[in-house]
């Protein structure tokens, strides 16, 4: 699991691989992921956008991905709660990375910052040595 802390807001990540959605043949690789975000912050915070880099390691594929919320939500997250989510992505190759952020505001007067989400590696478990 990969974690990273940016004022107050944790960012938790956990990666498995889905055999049953990929295609090794066909260079089609699924993976899920899940985020948490606990908020260990005292003020209320709003995540508004997410910015993703999503790297194929073959260099075929370098995304950048921007939009609003996650999983269609923009959740207010109040002080010692938290908010999970699950999403995915595929590959050509067996392994990819993703680093990004999320944009986020604090309730109480609007302020926007930044949050760091930590890079993290996706693999089929059988391919660590």
């Amino acid at each position: 699991m990969e974690i990273a802390i940016t004022e107050g807001i944790k960012v938790s990540v956990d990666q498995y691989f889905l055999p049953e959605y990929s295609s090794p043949t066909e260079r089609h690789y699924v993976f899920g992921y899940k985020i948490r975000i606990d908020n260990l912050s005292a003020s209320a915070v709003q995540l508004l956008k997410r910015n993703w880099e999503i790297i194929d390691i073959t260099g075929d594929k370098r995304e950048v991905v921007r939009g609003d919320g996650v999983v269609g939500k923009s959740p207010i997250i109040q002080p010692g709660e938290s908010f999970e989510y699950v999403s995915g992505c595929h590959f050509v190759s067996p392994i990819g990375k993703m680093k990004g952020s999320y944009e986020m505001i604090r309730v109480r007067d609007n302020s926007p910052f930044d949050v760091q989400i930590p890079e993290f590696t996706l693999q089929p478990k059988y391919s660590i040595n």
